[in-house]
This record gives structure tokens, sequence and C-alpha cells, in this order.
């Protein structure tokens, strides 16, 4: 099947192979059309909902949206949660048809690393081994390395991805300037359930305790973002002060809590900074942050604010 641009499509065509992904999308080409791209593991949820309308808006009109469903391997480290990783394809097709996905890409792990483990990957480099690649060290050299494989498969004009995602967000953006990829990236805001816990496929293993736990990550992120006007030591110690709160909030084991640049360097003393924290909660592990404005007494973390207290 094929997609005309500026056609109605309510149901989206799936393609598992490159060759009938070339074929569909060939006629939004050949109109002109842009081609937008949103890399996910599956196990859709709203936020990937709003990835999907932020694509659409920003594609603008005649263009194709790109879901591509790939549980990658690669990014897994010795230990972690392949096998268990959620995987719920008749759903996640209702919701690409529900927001008029044009194409979703399904391909198999043999069509994505053809002859196995690829010998060519991406190196992260210095800004994939603090935070998560501190935890994961194998983690982000895999994920560049599929998320690359997908940008050359789609070819697409431009790609989104969620802030919830941060250190993920800034290390792709930097390998397409590096390596002149000519993909527009998108940061999409993290999209929130009622009391601030940041949407996750992971959040379905939160039983309803574990779940009441988890909410101390984003309202420590909103103590740390409140606090911020008087600098960074002042919002690292406020949200902190939540994370010890363990009266109110036992079962969460922090991995860490760190206040960076915008670019995961030092933060600076006034200015633009981010919070960003992981812990695990019972077996599931969860991460977070928050934008915040050092030293200032304006409005901290307009574009992503985590859930208050």
């Amino acid at each position: 099947m094929s997609i005309s641009p500026g056609t109605a499509v309510h149901l989206p065509v799936v393609v598992r192979t490159p060759a009938d992904l070339n074929e569909a999308l060939a006629p939004t080409r050949a109109g002109g059309g842009r081609v937008a791209l949103v890399p996910t593991m599956g196990a859709l949820h709203g936020g990937h909902t709003a990835l999907i309308r932020a694509a659409r808006t920003e594609a603008g009109p005649g263009a194709a949206v790109v879901v591509s469903v790939f549980v990658n391997p690669l990014q897994f480290g010795a230990g972690e949660d392949l096998s268990r990783y959620p995987r719920t394809f008749d759903a996640d097709l209702e919701l690409c048809a529900a927001e008029g996905v044009d194409v979703v890409f399904a391909p198999s792990v043999d069509e994505v690393y053809p002859g196995g483990e690829p010998r060519v990957t991406i190196d992260p480099g210095p800004a994939g081994r603090i935070l998560e690649g501190n935890s994961r060290p194998t983690h982000f050299r895999g994920l560049l390395t599929v998320v690359a494989k997908l940008f050359g498969l789609v070819r697409p004009d431009l790609a989104v991805f969620g802030q919830k995602d941060y250190q993920q967000l800034v290390l792709i953006r930097r390998m397409v300037e590096d390596l002149c990829m000519g993909v527009a990236v998108v940061g999409a805001e993290t999209v929130r359930e009622d009391g601030g816990l940041a949407l996750s496929s992971r959040n379905r293993f939160l039983d309803a305790e574990q779940r009441r736990h988890a909410l101390v990550l984003s309202r420590a992120l909103a103590a740390g973002r409140e606090a911020a006007a008087h600098g960074g030591e002042h919002a690292l110690a406020a949200a902190r002060a939540v994370l010890r709160d363990q009266g109110r909030y036992g079962g969460v084991d922090v991995d860490y809590l760190e206040l960076t640049s915008p670019e995961l360097g030092e933060p600076p003393e006034a200015g633009d900074a981010r919070l960003l924290l992981a812990a695990r909660v019972g077996t599931t592990r969860l991460i977070d942050n928050t934008a915040l404005v050092l030293g200032s007494n304006g409005s901290n973390g307009s574009d992503d604010r985590a859930g208050s207290s």
C-alpha cells in the first residue's frame, strides 16, 4: 500500500521491511511532503500520543507521520529487562489509528541488524557516560546506533523525542549535528499523570503502593525548581530533602540526582539548567527531569514543569 500526499488516512499502513517502507512513503516524497518519524519501542501511551501530535504539527500539510515500533536489544545491558519489556502491538496500532498515523514501521531484529550485532556502532562520547550512562554503560551506544539506523531506513525530515528521556534527547541532537545527518530533532514536553508521575511504558509494572511512592520523584523536582532562584545548591538541597522523607515515601531507591547545564555539562552559576534523577521503585527503574532557572526570581521550568506537591 502507498500513501498519497494530503490523503486522509484512518488506518496506518503497517510495513516490516525497508522496501515496503520506501514504497509506502514514495508518493509523499514525490508530492513534496515531509516525512516525520516518531521512534518508539511500542507499549504506547499518552506520552507517545503527544509525540505523534507534535510530529503532525511540525511536519505540516501533506506530510507522512511514521511511528516505528522496535524493541531494540542493543540498548539493553546484562540483567536488564529486555524480555520483560511490554509488547502490545495490537493496542499500539489502535492508538496510531486514532491519531491518524500514516505508517507504522515494525521491523524484525533481523531486518534492523542483518547478520547479527553490528560491527560499527555509535560512540556517545563523554556525555553518554554520565547519569544513565554511568548506571547503564552500553545503553547509549545501542540507542544511538538504532536511531542512526532508523534515520537511514526512514530518511525523515524531522524526528520527535520526549523530554522525559532528556539525556537521550541531548545525545541524539549532538549525534545529528556532529554527523551532519540533516534531520530536525524536536523535543516534546513530558506528559504526566495526575499527581505528577511522568508517563512511561514501565509505569505499568508499578502496583498501587509503588505508584504512590513514585510520586516523590516529580515532587522532588518541583521542590528543586522552586528553590532554584536561590542558586544550584539550594535547588539540590530542596530536592534531596524531599527524597529523604522516607517516612512518607518509602520504597524508593535513588540512583542519582544531578544538576547540569542544558547540554549536560557543569551547571551555570545563574541561568538555564536541568535537574535530573533516576530511582528504582520496587524492581522498576524510573527517570525524570525538569528545566529550571538558577539565580532568578522569574518563572522556573516553564518548558517542562514537574508535578507540584
